[in-house]
């Protein structure tokens, strides 16, 4: 069974430029130049509403394998979804000095960017960048 979330040929741009609320768009904007630069890599769009930064290929012990996103985020409605793969369990020192979020699996959710603090942030994104290369390589996309 392989992942269903794939890249999509979507200008990042044009995706950012059409989310609505518009503070909502604006902190897609700000949170794309902070995943540049923590990633240093080129976003893509990964499905219909993920921006996705670097790639990885899997392949787990059950069989099922992939490829996904290394990094990146969704700027829903409800709250910024920020995706640190494969999850947050090295992280808790980072996380405390965030600022207000809740964590999925593999996902942090934010209610405002504002809140956060950008410096952990981009911490934390390269955090997860490293912790992910060490299970499996991280390629630009």
């Amino acid at each position: 069974m392989a992942n269903l979330t794939m890249p999509t040929p979507l200008p990042v741009a044009e995706f950012l430029a059409a989310v609505e609320p518009p503070a909502r768009r604006a902190e897609g904007i700000r949170l794309d130049a902070i995943f540049r630069e923590a990633t240093g890599f080129q976003p893509r769009m990964w499905g219909p509403s993920m921006v996705g930064y670097g790639r990885y290929d899997y392949r787990y012990e059950s069989g099922r394998e992939g490829t996904s996103l290394a990094t990146g985020f969704s700027p829903r409605k409800g709250a910024l979804t920020v995706y640190i793969m494969p999850g947050y369990a090295d992280f808790a020192g980072i996380l405390a000095d965030l600022g207000p979020h809740k964590l999925g699996a593999a996902c942090l959710y934010l209610k405002r960017l504002s809140d956060v603090d950008e410096t952990v942030l981009i911490r934390l994104i390269r955090a997860g960048l490293e912790d992910l290369g060490r299970r499996w390589p991280v390629l630009p996309d």
